[in-house]
């Protein structure tokens, strides 16, 4: 991929035509996938922590005692899977894992449109 930048950047440069990443990479008909990757490991990860249950379970869900933080609250894992995998409540998330395949497909489907 980066050689194929590298290839339309220096076409580029010999007209003296400033081009964005994304013309670029239009040009070259590749699509940004390192956040996809990133979503799709979580989203594996997921996946086999749920299905032990034991204390990453608690800690990825984010029900453990104690006391709140202050400040900006994080964004827990299971609500940017939620948004990535689709429509549906995080509730539905937490039904699906415990289906191995039903979450591979989901997990592969959400990967496809690259959202």
């Amino acid at each position: 991929m980066h050689y194929a930048k590298s290839c339309v950047r220096a076409r580029a440069d010999a007209y003296g035509v400033c081009k964005t990443n994304e013309r670029v990479l239009n040009e070259a008909n590749k699509r940004r996938s390192l956040v996809r990757t990133i979503r799709k490991r979580q989203a594996t990860f997921l996946g086999h922590v749920m299905r032990r249950g034991k204390l990453e379970h608690l800690v990825t869900t984010g029900k453990f005692e104690g006391e709140r933080s202050r400040g900006r609250q994080r964004e827990k894992i299971m609500d940017g899977l939620a948004t990535w995998l689709g429509p549906g409540k995080v509730s539905d998330i937490l039904a699906a894992v415990k289906d191995r395949d039903l979450w591979r497909d989901m997990i592969a489907n959400a990967y496809k449109q690259g959202t």
